[in-house]
Order: structure tokens, then C-alpha cells, then sequence
């Protein structure tokens, strides 16, 4: 079967602790470390939320100690 064929798969848009954020199959279980953030759709719709919500890519640990 080829990928044209295939249906789309479906994902969520998840974060860890350091407000880290990927995505993770919603057909999958989240893995431990990770929570759903909420939003779930496409692939695409999914890496479009991540790039408005996630615009320091550094950990929040890291960004707290810069502060501090």
C-alpha cells in the first residue's frame, strides 16, 4: 500500500517538564515524562501549533536559572 493510500494519521502535541514540545501518534500511548498539550489533529496541524506556542526552544530550567 502506498502512503497516497494510507489514511492520515493522527497526532497530539505533547510537553514534558522543561516545556519541551513534539508530537506523539494518537494512536500511541504518551510516554512517561510527556502530557498532552491539547491540541491534536494532523501532522502538520500539529508542528503549526508547536512553532506559535514554543518560540524559546530552551529548557524551562535553563531559562530559570538565567533569570534568577
Amino acid at each position: 500500500m502506498s502512503d497516497s493510500t494510507q489514511p492520515e494519521r493522527s497526532y497530539h502535541v505533547v510537553v514534558n517538564h522543561e516545556e519541551q514540545y513534539s508530537i506523539w501518534p494518537a494512536d500511541r500511548e504518551i510516554p512517561a515524562g510527556w502530557r498532552a498539550e491539547g491540541t491534536s489533529g494532523s501532522k502538520a496541524a500539529c508542528l503549526e501549533r508547536i512553532e506559535q506556542v514554543w518560540t524559546d526552544m530552551r529548557p524551562r530550567s535553563l531559562r530559570e536559572s538565567i533569570d534568577a
